[in-house]
């Protein structure tokens, strides 16, 4: 027994000296993870149980805020009023008190007044607590009243406040008197519930479609359960680093809903394109373990690496954008990128070590296990090589018929719409606007020097867009501000408000600050119209220099990037058909606002385009290959599509799968996300990398790989063949 073990002992460390020799440094990599493979599966082991066990607080530790433009104007108004007015900011609990038949002056309804007051006194996060006022928060019929509980803590802590205190204060309705929770931060609280709910809804119905996609693609069932167990590790690892983030910087919980989508689909085309590629290495005769994995990870390993940095680079573009919640989404999502990739190159290479041959296991009877040059799409491409201009014109006709409506598209943030119907916050909302009028859940709240505070009420009086002012109110701690709250005559989402936030802003007194929910969303929306080209133009400028460090081609790598473009504005084009203009609005069962939400393009754009890049790594780097094996146009058009192209249809058919998952149940947002992506996906991985990519390096020719000597001195060695 003990000769047997040396045996093979001594023959593994030969094949491994044997493999390393011509190994490069992510071939050693993967030599190194085998040769220590008790060291990596311990360290692996650490990672996912250790950040394993805060993974279930997520929900709970993320913050449920975060939206806003930091510096802007109004969070300056938001913080003054917090500090000096009793918290009665932008981020105060609002509680509407509705009876339909009596007046709420009855016996009845003061009662429920007076308990609706001191359940928001019982939180610490409540730092006071304003009792309606006659002709500002009690309407004119009596029946109507609003008691504020003012914001005693940031606006993370007030959406927990507004999830917690919820319960408590609708279970106080009752004797027809209706007891109703709004305001933004309910608003935000009770968006995150309902998001939370599709995400885990629609990630339940993608596994199992992703599942049967994988074993289509595959062919045998346990290669296919591998870019799932990939993912799973990626998932819970980054689960748990958010929970240790957020307790040195709010996390936004939409970081961890994005990164639970960009894990999954990044983790299946990930393992994807390894896993192919090591079961074709190890089928060739006089092949080892060994030698698969190093030719594998020099290969299959190098195009992933480069992709995961050009998806991370295309994200962290986001972080110009000065918003929480944007930045800590697009940390979020890197962090996910990031374990998964880890996994990737590590994790992966150790299991299929240790499977080996075993990996075709429970294969299925028509299946070709071992195949990585598929016989349909090499027939694929020689039809693209010999009609390249019929297919080419046909692609870019349908990608620039779809992208046409993009030139129409407005943008605004969010309203009440995005709200499922019987949502407190949204309630509450028409009940406000009811009672005191359309303008009266935007209330304005201007924040102006105590000297100035006469001459600023006037001005915001005279103001035709301003429905009432109500009476101006000292600082609470005596400090030398007074607070001005005006109704506009618009509703908050009407494009009407903007205009007159900037007249005020125009017309009153030096040192006043216009502020209030709705501001804030418009003072976003400015920020992000002005964030989006730059955020487009950095990850453009990004993306190709990664692609010409890696080919070495500047042309390729600059058609490329500007290939990545048709499929996003076809994207955003299809996106104003839909949730602009309605159509199939019936079939996605949502409202239409009449614009697309004002944060999708910034943050839409640079997923869909780290995505789109993600193929074009996979499909340029086989080209590249088998233009370094063999010198020929041809053989580097057709070799790349026959290879890769297996893995970039079953990888985008998963991703439209998961994607689409997204647009079937749930709020607005990732309806719009769901939409937008699984559109994008479908038509870069279908028509950009498997069409027009092809065609454009066919009629490139020898050009598509050429680099000038001076920029090859410059530029890192890289290579793809093995």
């Amino acid at each position: 027994m003990t000769s047997t073990r040396l045996t093979s002992r001594a023959s593994h460390d030969k094949n491994q000296t044997a493999a390393g020799r011509s190994a490069g440094p992510l071939g050693r990599l993967g030599l190194r993870v085998l040769g220590h493979a008790r060291v990596t599966l311990a360290l692996w082991v650490l990672i996912v149980v250790g950040l394993g066990i805060l993974a279930p607080r997520v929900e709970a530790s993320l913050s449920g805020a975060g939206w806003q433009a930091s510096g802007s104007q109004s969070v300056a108004a938001r913080q003054l009023a917090q500090e000096h007015f009793g918290g009665n900011a932008s981020s105060a609990l609002q509680v509407v008190i509705h009876s339909g038949d009596t007046r709420l002056s009855s016996p009845q309804g003061q009662r429920t007044i007076h308990a609706v007051e001191q359940t928001l006194r019982s939180d610490h996060r409540i730092a006071a607590v304003i009792a309606p006022q006659p002709g500002a928060t009690l309407s004119k019929d009596g029946r109507t009243a609003i008691v504020i509980g003012g914001a005693g803590a940031d606006t993370n802590d007030m959406v927990r406040a507004a999830v917690d205190l919820k319960p408590q204060l609708t279970a106080l309705s009752g004797d027809g008197i209706q007891v109703t929770p709004t305001g933004a931060s309910q608003l935000w609280a009770d968006f995150n519930a309902a998001n939370l709910d599709a995400m885990l809804k629609s990630e339940m119905l993608s596994w199992p479609i992703t599942l049967a996609i994988l074993v289509l693609a595959f062919g045998a069932l346990v290669a296919a359960g591998l870019p799932l167990l990939l993912t799973l590790a990626g998932l819970v690892a980054s689960a748990g680093s958010l929970v240790l983030i957020n307790e040195v910087v709010p996390v936004s919980i939409w970081a961890m809903n994005f990164a639970m989508m960009f894990a999954l689909a990044l983790g299946i085309d990930y393992a994807l394109f390894i896993v192919v590629r090591y079961r074709a290495a190890r089928a060739v005769p006089g092949a080892t373990r060994e030698s698969a994995v190093a030719e594998t990870m020099d290969t299959a390993g190098k195009a992933v690496l480069l992709s995961g940095l050009t998806v991370l680079v295309s994200l962290s573009a986001v972080e110009i954008v000065p918003s929480p919640a944007f930045r800590s989404m697009a940390g979020g999502i890197m962090l996910a990128v990031v374990f998964v990739l880890a996994a990737t190159l590590t994790l992966l290479p150790l299991v299929l070590g240790s499977l080996d041959t075993r990996i075709n296991k429970l294969a299925l009877p028509w299946a070709r296990v071992s195949q990585h040059r598929s016989p349909a799409f090499e027939k694929w491409g020689e039809r693209l090589w010999r009609r390249p201009l019929a297919y080419g014109l046909g692609a870019l006709v349908v990608l620039l018929a779809l992208a046409a409506p993009i030139t129409g598209l407005r943008t605004a943030m969010p309203s009440i719409k995005v709200l499922p119907d019987n949502a407190a916050a949204r309630i509450g909302y028409d009940r406000v606007q009811a009672a005191f009028g359309p303008g009266a859940p935007g209330m304005l709240q201007i924040i102006a020097p105590t000297q100035e505070a006469k001459t600023a009420a006037t001005a915001v009086a005279k103001d035709r867009g301003i429905a009432a002012v109500l009476p101006a109110q000292p600082a609470a701690d005596g400090a030398p501000y007074t607070l001005i709250q005006a109704m506009p005559k618009t509703d908050p989402s009407n494009p009407g408000l903007r205009q007159t936030v900037d007249r005020l802003r125009d017309t009153l007194p030096r040192g006043a600050v216009v502020g209030g929910a709705a501001v804030e969303n418009l003072d976003l929306k400015s920020q992000l119209d002005r964030s989006t080209p730059w955020v487009i133009g950095i990850v453009l400028g990004l993306g190709f220099v990664l692609l010409l460090v890696a080919l070495q081609a500047p042309l390729i790598a600059l058609l490329g990037t500007l290939a990545s473009l048709l499929s996003t504005a076809a994207a955003f084009g299809v996106a104003r058909l839909v949730f602009q203009d309605g159509h199939l609005s019936g079939l996605f069962s949502f409202e239409p606002q009449g614009f697309l939400d004002a944060w999708a393009p910034v943050f839409f754009f640079a997923m869909i385009f780290a995505i789109a890049m993600d193929y074009t790594v996979f499909l340029l780097a086989s080209a590249k290959e088998h233009w370094e094996r063999s010198g020929d146009p041809h053989e580097a058009m057709v070799g790349a599509v026959a290879h890769s192209g297996r893995v970039i249809f079953a990888a985008g058919a998963v991703m439209v799968a998961v994607f689409f998952t997204f647009s079937l149940s749930g709020p607005l947002p990732p309806k719009e996300m769901g939409v937008i992506l699984g559109v994008a996906v479908l038509l870069d991985a279908f028509l950009v990398r498997l069409v027009l990519l092809p065609v454009v390096l066919r009629l490139t020719g020898r050009a598509a790989w050429a680099c000038p000597s001076w920029l090859r001195r410059i530029l890192p060695t890289i290579r793809f063949s093995h």
